[in-house]
């Protein structure tokens, strides 16, 4: 080959590899999306580029119906079953052509997080798009469990007399002591920190087990790489990660000031400084029957010296198990906390739930209230 050729040839190979990259990075995604709508915002973009592919590669197969003159037929959805595997009976039982057309729709989109459990009538006659959005409405003899962040397992437990939910605090506190096994490789000690917050909308014979492990799944899918990696960035395993996101859960009472307090605690933390953190004192102290709550406010000189594990006024580095259950901005605050040489805080004085931050004990001192 000539070395004229060869450079027209090189030039032609690097167009088209340029090709290649605008196709993957924007075309596919700008046009799932103008045609399906938004994907989840938990998908990473790795995620969002193959989930795009995949929609796009089924066609039409996504908005017609398996059957133009199909009737309306029963289908229950249990609870915590996988999408996998409502797609895959949804097409033996010919509702849909396609059962990896409405996997990929429902990741995609997120719907696969948010399917109902119960009772529902579909129809042939309905798109998979339909159906996907049909699992999704409530049933009237559905029960909605709220779980909150920052919570801790028994505030969840005593909410389930206002859910609907047959099930009993004892009983759920006692199934909460043995964590599904989709949580086995976190091995947790318990479920606490693994309550994802979220409106759970579930049958209400739904049985203790059944609510833990749908709970546990949610938390799972929210998982994504990039939070994973953060998580390991910062030299922490997963269930350190959710530790350390349990105390900055409590502590931000503006969110948007958890990765400022995330950096705090594990600057303290490499440096093998106690992380004197008043969550985990108020957690081990439990309930106030004084003051109704399980997180006594103001912490009292016994409250600091109570002996306790979870006490990180007295004992060095973490805490044994997460000491509420950390919302998603928590979560990612830890993975990617601001850049800071900051090793205290405190409130500020205006009331307004701001923080003061220091890098020093001495600035820490002048913070303090007059």
């Amino acid at each position: 080959m000539h070395r004229y050729q060869l450079h027209i040839f090189l030039a032609i190979f690097f167009l088209a590899g340029l090709a290649c990259i605008f196709v993957t990075l924007y075309y596919l995604p700008a046009r799932a999306s103008l045609l399906y709508g938004p994907p989840a915002s938990w998908l990473s973009i790795s995620d969002r580029i193959e989930y795009s592919a995949r929609l796009l590669s089924h066609g039409d197969v996504l908005k017609s119906p398996h059957n133009e003159n199909g009737t309306e037929q029963k289908f229950q959805v249990e609870p915590g079953e996988s999408v996998s595997s409502i797609a895959n009976r949804l097409e033996v039982s010919g509702f849909i052509s396609n059962a990896q057309a409405f996997y990929d729709y429902a990741v995609y989109t997120g719907i696969d997080l948010t399917i109902q459990a119960g009772d529902f009538t579909i129809s042939p006659a309905q798109s998979i798009i339909d159906i996907a959005q049909t699992l999704q409405k409530i049933s009237p003899t559905d029960a909605s469990l709220v779980i909150l962040p920052g919570w801790r397992m028994e505030e969840i437990a005593a909410s389930l007399s206002t859910s609907g939910l047959e099930i009993s605090p004892e009983a759920f506190l006692s199934a909460a002591a043995n964590p599904p096994q989709v949580l086995a490789f976190a091995s947790p000690a318990t479920m606490e920190g693994f309550f994802y917050p979220d409106t759970y909308t579930l049958p209400r014979e739904t049985t203790a087990e059944q609510l833990l492990d749908v709970i546990a799944r949610n938390f799972v899918q929210h998982l994504t790489e990039d939070l994973m990696s953060g998580f390991a960035n910062q030299g922490l395993s997963l269930y350190q990660a959710v530790i350390v996101a349990s105390i900055v859960e409590r502590e931000a009472i503006h969110i948007e000031e958890a990765p400022q307090i995330a950096a705090v605690y594990l600057n303290r933390f490499s440096i093998g400084m106690k992380l004197d953190a008043d969550p985990t004192v108020q957690y081990a102290a439990g309930f106030n029957p004084a003051q109704g709550t399980w997180w006594t406010n103001p912490l009292s000189a016994a409250n600091l010296d109570f002996d306790s594990p979870f006490n990180t006024y007295l004992y060095s580095g973490l805490p044994p198990a997460p000491i509420s259950n950390p919302g998603i901005e928590a979560l990612y605050a830890v993975a990617y906390p601001e850049a800071s040489p900051y090793y205290y805080f405190r409130a500020k004085c205006d009331g307004s739930g701001y923080h003061s931050f220091a890098a020093t004990l001495e600035e820490q001192v002048a913070n303090a209230c007059p």
